[in-house]
């Protein structure tokens, strides 16, 4: 018994998950997901920390086709109309992403956020209430690291309308859908995020978005000179 304690290689192991995170659009394969893996997964994403341990969270696993076709469809639509928010060449550009794989991902996931769960007072939302949003957003990020542990692609998609997503799915009106996620084993884990690798942004330097106790102070404290040069030199 270790009391906890995570060695090395252990710790080692864990930032190469969340480095090599991707947010996967292409490359899914048909094989199904075995039960055994999906449950590692979403046990990982309920395991996440909650505001007063409220856990406001649900997922809703979504394998039929029809289904799944219905939100390709409002998918497509809501593509559309934002590709005309973008000036040429852009608007080209943003219509040739592949931005989802809502089809050939074999499961899809919904994750929502039930902001009564335990009655109107929760410690800790008093001053924050839109905390309850931010712990569902801590679940999506341990199921999408959990994911990648697994070897299993995930994609968020956000390019479609909620209130499609609870017409389609029966999601009651006083519950808010945060994620549409699509998962599966992928033929290949891309080296760079896409959006990166086809030259649409690029990673910020970090160095560039930490400051010393108060904002846009970039002066390191005393006895931090060495961290902007340590965090100039991070992975993709």
């Amino acid at each position: 018994m270790n009391n906890g304690w995570i060695n090395d290689s252990e710790r080692d192991a864990f930032y190469k998950i969340v480095h090599a995170r991707r947010d996967v659009r292409s490359f899914f394969k048909p094989d199904p997901v075995p039960s055994e893996a999906l449950a590692r997964v979403l046990r990982a994403a309920h395991h996440a920390g909650s505001v007063g341990y409220m856990q406001p969270w649900n997922f809703v696993v979504v394998e039929d086709p029809a289904l799944r076709l219905k939100v390709k469809e409002s998918f497509e639509k809501e593509k559309a109309e934002a590709a005309l928010l973008f000036d040429e060449p852009k608007q080209r550009r943003y219509r040739s992403f592949k931005l989802e794989g809502i089809l050939e991902a074999p499961v899809n996931l919904i994750v929502t956020c039930d902001s009564s769960r335990h009655g109107p007072q929760v410690i800790g939302r008093r001053s924050m209430p839109e905390t309850d949003l931010y712990s569902t957003c801590l679940a999506i990020q341990n199921l999408w690291l959990a994911a990648r542990a697994e070897n299993l692609g995930l994609g968020w998609v956000s390019i479609v309308k909620p209130e499609d997503l609870h017409a389609i799915f029966g999601v009651p009106r006083e519950i808010t859908v945060v994620a549409y996620l699509c998962l599966g084993y992928v033929s290949e884990f891309p080296l760079e995020p896409d959006f990166e690798r086809l030259g649409w942004l690029k990673r910020l330097p970090l160095k560039d978005l930490v400051f010393f106790e108060k904002w846009g102070d970039a002066k390191p404290s005393e006895g931090r000179e060495d961290l902007p040069g340590l965090l100039g030199g991070e992975k993709k």
